[in-house]
């Protein structure tokens, strides 16, 4: 699973007909906004310290704007048009990254980002980390997790998963795009006997996963990489991720530049620094995800490979049915 000026005057004049003193005035950096989610620009998420090695760079100041999800960024700016005053929206991702450049905001970024370790090539959006979206349980509560959807429709309804809503979390959206680039025709019958099983679909993915951890469900919707979290941060091995036969969608999240920004030039910079090594460093251990390039020995061993069945939804088949798509599985669960 965005966010990322003032100039002041400074004179003193003298109240005689003395001459002007000239005084030491500060100079004031360019300003670069950002609009990104929440846990990017927290304490503990990555925000701080790209924020930190990208200003050592620029002679700028980031400053963040946050919403609970990207989706809630995206809202944000579609409202505020070429008003917006964000420079760069940052953590979009390949589900709602064709919305955004429908919207006609955002610009070219003239980039060849080098050494991507994902096949890449978009005019608008720069990728800076990825992940696949997977059910995540406890080994110790479920030493026998189900290992296909329709295995865990099977089990009795006293089994319970936490959900996010599509409609303004993107694992949420994720979550209906696995569906149905797992069962096409069969997805509205995968959610119908999803129901009995939802405990219930939040707004995002920071109460759904507060939700499992108090143990009030026995899965829910995240990463292939959450498990890595615990077992680094919290020293705790317990957790694992569900293997599901049907395979796994994954999660490419990027950031792009806004039309209307005043700052082109630094933001382009920004999107730049996001794939260099320093930066990429900074992101499994902070934002949990893998990176965009083989960092080799510096990616901890606890992350493990990525899935190797890994399932697709073309963008053009987005664009034309994901409505449709969301509104199916909001159906079948009412």
């Amino acid at each position: 699973m965005r966010a990322f000026a003032h100039f002041a005057l400074a004179a003193v004049i003298c109240a005689t007909a003395l001459p002007v003193l000239a005084q030491d005035t500060p100079i004031l950096k360019p300003i670069l906004n950002i609009y990104t989610y929440d846990g990017f620009a927290a304490e503990w998420g990555p925000g701080p310290g790209l924020k930190a090695g990208f200003e050592k760079t620029c002679n700028c100041t980031i400053e963040w704007t946050t919403s609970e999800d990207a989706i809630s960024n995206l809202r944000k700016v579609q409202l505020e048009g070429t008003a917006t005053k964000a420079d760069v929206v940052l953590g979009l991702d390949t589900a709602t990254s064709g919305e955004a450049r429908a919207t006609g905001l955002f610009a070219p970024h003239g980039l060849t980002p080098e050494g991507l370790v994902l096949p890449w090539n978009d005019a608008e959006f720069v990728p800076f980390d990825y992940g696949y979206f997977a059910f995540v349980y406890d080994r110790q509560k479920t030493p026998n997790p189900p290992t296909s959807f329709e295995e865990l429709i099977a089990l009795p309804a006293s089994f319970k998963i936490v959900i996010e809503d599509p409609r303004s979390s993107t694992p949420g959206l994720g979550n209906v795009l696995w569906v149905e680039a797992a069962y096409g025709n069969r997805a509205p019958e995968i959610w119908k006997g999803l129901k009995p099983h939802v405990l219930t679909m939040t707004r995002g993915w920071s109460e759904a996963y507060g939700l499992f951890l108090d143990g009030q469900a026995d899965m829910v919707l995240s990463y292939t990489t959450s498990p890595a979290y615990h077992a680094i941060a919290e020293d705790k091995h317990n957790y694992a991720y569900a293997p599901f036969s049907e395979g796994y969608v994954a999660q490419v999240e990027v950031a792009g530049v806004l039309k209307s920004s005043d700052q082109p030039e630094l933001a382009k910079a920004f999107l730049a620094y996001l794939t260099t090594p320093e930066a990429q460093k900074i992101i499994p251990t902070t934002n949990w995800m893998y990176p965009v390039i083989d960092l080799g020995a510096d990616l901890p061993a606890e992350f493990g490979k990525p899935p190797e069945k890994v399932l697709t939804i073309d963008e053009a088949a987005l664009a034309a049915n994901g409505r449709a798509w969301v509104d199916a599985a909001l159906a079948a669960l009412q």
